[in-house]
């Protein structure tokens, strides 16, 4: 069966009648709500917070976020989706924008942040101009900055194999997070796929819930004699690894693998 992904584009797959039937389907309404629960309660929101919701699509999230006492913006590249939002009175402010060219919000506006069922979406170019690499560059770095430090996001997605898993994860954690993944039902044709992020390394995220599975990361560039990768490319792909093993992870900077000069 194709993937919607590879199908449209999310502005075209998404028209009226595809997103109203998607917000009347009892079965997607189950499966967003347990989505939208395992991913608050990863986030450990311990007051009434402000959330970004990215690809709200009609607000099925964003009515577990307002239940839970929680304000939301919400942004989603599909017009016919907020329209659906905007018929349902979704509680929250809602943005046409789409994510993988960057997010328009102030430094450190949001206390937390989730996707659910979004990021996949990231990984097709839809032009030569374009690429997975940067949309989720664009994406990622956007996301950081509108965090504020020590918040948390958890974005829950389809990657379609280990690649597309390994790519989003390592534009995270370029991006600057703290990063691990975690599998509900790993080995199953019902596996979710978590991507759990901090900001500036607050918190172990192995010890959010019991039974953070690893994800190993293949890393096939490993150095050679003779091979000019930089002390920084390494330190990178070590983290990568770590991330892949469900491990926290220390932000990445413009001085990672910079040679400190000794003091004497």
């Amino acid at each position: 069966m194709s993937r919607p992904e590879d199908l449209l584009p999310p502005e075209l797959y998404y028209d009226e009648k595809r997103s109203a039937q998607y917000t009347s389907n009892t079965r997607i309404q189950k499966i967003q709500a347990e989505m939208t629960q395992r991913a608050l309660s990863l986030l450990q929101l311990q007051s009434p917070s402000l959330v970004l919701d990215v690809g709200c699509g009609s607000g099925l999230s964003g009515a577990l976020l307002s239940a839970a006492g929680h304000t939301w913006v919400g942004v989603d590249v599909s017009a016919a989706m907020l329209g659906v939002a905007l018929e349902r009175d979704a509680a929250g402010d809602m943005l046409l924008a789409d994510a993988g060219q960057g997010l328009a919000f102030r430094p450190g506006a949001f206390d937390a942040a989730l996707s659910v069922s979004a990021l996949q979406w990231l990984c097709n170019a839809e032009n030569a101009e374009e690429s997975a690499e940067g949309r989720l560059r664009r994406f990622f770095e956007a996301l950081y900055g509108c965090l504020r430090r020590g918040a948390r996001a958890v974005c829950q997605f389809y990657p379609r194999d280990e690649r597309q898993k390994k790519l989003v994860a390592g534009a995270a954690i370029r991006a600057g997070f703290g990063a691990g993944l975690l599998e509900d039902g790993a080995g199953t044709k019902q596996v979710k796929v978590y991507l759990v992020l901090t900001v500036g390394g607050v918190g172990d995220i192995t010890n959010v819930v019991d039974g953070l599975e690893g994800v190993e990361v293949d890393d096939t560039r490993r150095r050679k004699k003779g091979d000019r990768t930089s002390r920084r490319d390494e330190i990178l792909r070590t983290k990568e690894r770590a991330l892949g093993k469900g491990k926290i992870v220390k932000a990445s900077s413009k001085y990672t693998g910079r040679k400190r000069r000794v003091q004497f």
